[in-house]
């Protein structure tokens, strides 16, 4: 059943926007020289924001003595970076939480495997100290926004046994539809504006090989999607049905034993995104 690219990008379409609140915070955190006050005056005025940076900041992970009441507090304790992450990964949660049938990811999956993605690939550059920290973790976080459309149409899908045996999922998504999610998150990405570099890891984060440029983001991405497809984190039924690329991890200079050592980084962040999975706001 081939699709229409349009086709495809409408039903893209209804993804929501991000809240004004988290758009303006996000803004503010870009300057360097931010003053935390103005972020939380602006984030005080959402009840749903309001409420994940503070159980963030009285979360057992900050095991402060007293309790933090106001988001002032809140945002002083937590610092730009720590803010900055969660409202990004609380508004991707918005639409990467939801169930995906297609891909049989219950919900919250999709978004979990996001996170782990945008903090491993993060720590691989930070590790060797490398420039675009910020770049790679959103790269990470939308890699797979390609799947939200995308898989209302697997569920019509009869796969035959053979294809799961042989070849790649994308291989199997591109016989059936003329894409794959990965190309098809890229062109959202076009729609919405992505920088180049982003527009590129998401294409290109399965088939690293193939990127033309951005080559270490893309190769960042990729490890850390195959670290948790191996902690089991997100996989539904396309499951392991992707190949480590080697050069990737020759690119990165990445050890095997590394890869221990990110899994077990972004396990504790994997952990405080339940701390407010259950407090989004409906519809974000």
């Amino acid at each position: 059943m081939k699709v229409t690219l349009e086709q495809l990008i409408r039903a893209a379409g209804e993804l929501p926007p991000m809240p004004q609140a988290a758009q303006k915070a996000l803004q503010l955190i870009r300057d360097p020289e931010v003053n935390m006050g103005e972020v939380a005056a602006v984030l005080a005025v959402d009840q749903v924001l309001s409420s994940l940076v503070l159980r963030l900041a009285n979360s057992a992970f900050y095991g402060l003595p007293g309790r933090v009441v106001t988001v002032h507090q809140a945002v002083m304790v937590l610092g730009s970076n720590a803010v900055r992450d969660l409202l990004l990964a609380s508004t991707v949660a918005g639409y990467l939480s939801r169930p995906l049938p297609g891909y049989a990811l219950p919900g919250g999956a999709l978004w979990r495997h996001a996170l782990g993605v945008a903090m491993g690939a993060r720590w691989i550059f930070e590790k060797r100290r490398w420039k675009g920290t910020d770049e790679v973790y959103y790269a990470g976080l939308l890699c797979d926004i390609g799947k939200l459309p995308f898989e209302k149409l697997l569920r019509g899908v009869q796969v035959e046994a053979g294809e799961w045996l042989h070849g790649s999922f994308l291989e199997m998504e591109r016989q059936h539809f003329g894409i794959d999610h990965a190309l098809l998150g890229a062109e959202i990405g076009r729609r919405w504006h992505l920088p180049d570099e982003l527009i590129t890891a998401i294409a290109h984060h399965h088939q690293p090989a193939e990127a033309p440029q951005h080559q270490k983001m893309v190769a960042a991405v990729h490890v850390a999607d195959a670290a948790m497809m191996m902690m089991g984190v997100g996989v539904g039924v396309d499951g392991l049905r992707y190949v480590l690329d080697r050069d990737a991890l020759e690119l990165l200079n990445f050890e095997e034993s590394e890869m221990e050592e990110l899994i077990r980084q972004v396990t504790d962040q994997i952990y405080l995104a339940e701390l407010f999975l259950s407090d989004r706001a409906p519809g974000w």
